[in-house]
């Protein structure tokens, strides 16, 4: 599989930065899978959802995918792997792109990594992931999803192993030193041919209606 040597950052200051999306120019009908992170719900991707529909997507191409957040990311990997299928069932699409927040990219990448999913998914954007855990996972350790989040679990170690970005699915992170969640913020960051973008200062759940970084993130998926 192709690699890609050295890691690209780029440095994201403000709404400036970006050129809007021309709905006249992203016509695509690759299907958008979105999976929340720790507690969350389909509800956390309102604003993207209308930002991918400004940028060109149909409704009826984009899904939200839910999950227990209290139970095992293991089965809720699983339970992405038989969503994805169901989503290309329904839209005959080849493959489909999958946007993570948070805990979301543990589960995505079990999924595109151990479950050979990346063979489905064309693009990876992953917002604030917990990708190498958080040691904010301290507070809710009761739960497995918490004991798999925490820096250095077994878990953590499975999808962290050998190349973290297979196939040939392009992978692209977001991260900021103001996240405050994932704790260090630069475990968002995968290696092996990922585009990571440092946020110059954004929140944890601050991601998920910031139209700057969710602009970037529906231009990467039509690129």
């Amino acid at each position: 599989m192709r690699r890609i040597l050295g890691v690209v950052v780029a440095i994201v200051i403000g709404v400036s930065v970006f050129s809007p999306v021309s709905p006249a120019s992203a016509a695509t009908s690759t299907p958008v899978v979105f999976v929340h992170g720790y507690s969350g719900s389909a509800s956390n991707w309102t604003t993207a959802m209308s930002v991918f529909r400004s940028a060109g997507w149909s409704s009826s191409n984009l899904f939200a995918y839910e999950y227990d957040s209290y139970g095992d990311n293991v089965q809720n990997a699983r339970g992405l792997a038989t969503y994805v299928n169901q989503v290309r069932s329904r839209t005959g699409a080849a493959k489909v792109a999958i946007v993570n927040h948070s805990m979301g990219g543990l589960v995505s990448q079990y999924y595109l990594k151990v479950l050979g999913g990346n063979r489905n998914v064309s693009h990876l954007a992953s917002v604030a992931g917990a990708n190498h855990g958080t040691t904010a996972a301290g507070a809710c350790l009761v739960y497995l999803t918490c004991q798999q989040m925490y820096p250095g679990s077994s878990f953590i170690s499975q999808i962290s192993a050998g190349d973290e970005t297979p196939g040939s699915t392009r992978y692209a992170t977001w991260y900021s030193p103001c996240d405050g969640i994932i704790i260090p913020y630069t475990s968002t960051v995968l290696e092996d041919g990922a585009t990571n973008n440092v946020v110059s200062c954004q929140t944890h759940l601050g991601f998920l209606t910031d139209n700057a970084v969710l602009t970037q993130i529906a231009n990467f998926v039509r690129a």
